[in-house]
């Protein structure tokens, strides 16, 4: 991981002592197992489960001479042990316990990201109760629709992240498991009963069929809901950034004292930790695609998954655990222009109200097509010359016909869209 996009809680993970304890730690719930089967002499299990240890220095040096990561591990826990070693790895074979052990990392990290989420969650929430009648303009295609609030868009995305957090826990679920079946997953040298009794002392699921490795499906369906995470966080960056733009400015991420934005332009406050989760979110969708690329292997194993798996999954879980570290902390300082939203609201000259306009000229006894046309015309006229849109229909005897100066009082009143709001913070939970 470049240390740059990187959080010490996912850099531990995928360290190289925390993945050669993870291997110890299958060889000893795989020796303990066999013990409890009466097939390994108690107190040897004993002996290993007390006094086993690796050396990461010692296996780097073993690996130059063996070109073998687990056969040096091996080695380097042999020297911690007496004669009790030879239980040690007995019927495994090395994609025992290395896919074991990364189920233990990749699940490990999976509570790094939930944690994470929920933080995450928490801040969005906070906001968007703040900002729950805070009237904005809504945009679709980039263009003025109708009036919301900051609140309801923001409560979207809450509902967004719960989702997410449902999806990471079902990863989770898939990818915490365990195979102890030896070589070509028959079991011939592993019993099922042993393969269940260690994975159980590992806090894991069994994986109920397999060749000699876990199957990549599994990982690739992890990566693919890490990617989706992060393009959840692109779109939430995305919004940020079009709402700092110097004309809209209705909300802009933290700038501290001291920050500058610009070597040359000393005014400069730019979106660039928005743009920063934008263009990592990018990098994730790679590593998604990589991982399903990883699920054709050979027969029952090659290792052509394996290179690229020491890069696309401690990079995956750590870019995402930095997006959502420095996207919580754009969302906990989030400094939002109530003023700004409404200068913008009135922009338009009141054409954000022309849909409720139409109906109620529909409601009149107009026709749909006569209502529009009529709606449409006076919406141009005060769009090209800048012309208030309510002034141009009292002006229309057509419309006055049918509609008094209350009515117009009624429609062009923003409350009207706060509603029904506490209904959809009461849907998710963001109000009892």
């Amino acid at each position: 991981m470049i240390p740059r996009y990187s959080i010490p809680e996912i850099s531990e993970i995928w360290s190289d002592e925390f993945k050669f304890h993870r291997w110890l730690d299958v060889e000893i719930a795989v020796v303990e197992a066999w013990a409890a089967a009466g097939q390994v002499p108690a107190e040897d299990a004993e002996l290993i489960a007390k006094n086993a240890k690796v050396h990461v220095p010692d296996v780097m040096k073993y690996i130059d001479e063996t070109h073998h990561d687990v056969t040096a591990f091996l080695r380097s826990v042999a020297d911690s042990l007496g004669e009790e070693s030879r239980w040690v790895h007995l019927g495994l074979t090395s994609s025992d316990v290395w896919d074991t052990a990364t189920s233990l990392q990749m699940a490990s990290a999976a509570d790094v990201l939930l944690g994470l989420l929920e933080r995450l969650k928490a801040a969005v929430s906070a906001k968007a109760i703040e900002h729950k009648d805070t009237i904005c303009v809504g945009r679709t295609h980039g263009v003025h629709a109708e009036p919301t609030t900051f609140g309801l868009k923001l409560a979207v995305w809450v509902d967004e992240i719960s989702r997410q957090e449902q999806r990471l826990q079902d990863a989770r679920a898939q990818v915490a498991i365990g195979q102890m079946s030896g070589p070509v997953g028959t079991h011939a040298t592993v019993p099922p009963s042993i393969e269940e009794d260690a994975c159980t002392r590992l806090g894991l699921a069994v994986a109920p069929v397999t060749t000699q490795i876990v199957q990549r499906d599994r990982h690739a369906y992890y990566l693919s809901v890490l990617a989706g995470v992060g393009a959840s966080l692109e779109k939430f960056a995305t919004e940020i950034r079009g709402l700092q733009r110097t004309e809209v400015l209705e909300a802009e991420e933290p700038f501290e004292t001291g920050q500058t934005g610009s070597s040359s332009m000393p005014h400069k406050r730019n979106p660039e930790l928005c743009e920063r989760v934008c263009g990592l979110a990018r990098t994730l969708r790679g590593y998604a695609m990589t991982g399903l690329e990883n699920v054709a292997l050979w027969h029952e194993r090659d290792i052509s998954h394996s290179g690229a798996e020491r890069i696309t999954l401690p990079d995956s879980t750590g870019l995402l655990a930095y997006m959502l570290h420095i996207f919580s902390g754009v969302m906990e300082g989030l400094v939002v222009y109530p003023d700004h939203m409404q200068r913008n609201l009135h922009r338009t000259q009141g054409l954000v109200f022309s849909q409720k306009v139409m109906l109620a000229l529909i409601e009149s006894g107009l026709s749909r097509e006569g209502a529009y046309a009529i709606v449409q015309r006076h919406s141009t006229k005060a769009w090209l010359e800048e012309t208030p849109f309510r002034g141009l229909l009292e002006g229309d005897s057509e419309l006055t016909d049918r509609l008094s100066s209350d009515d117009l009082d009624t429609i062009f009143d923003y409350s009207a869209y706060l509603e029904h709001v506490d209904a959809s913070f009461e849907r998710i939970g963001l109000l009892s």
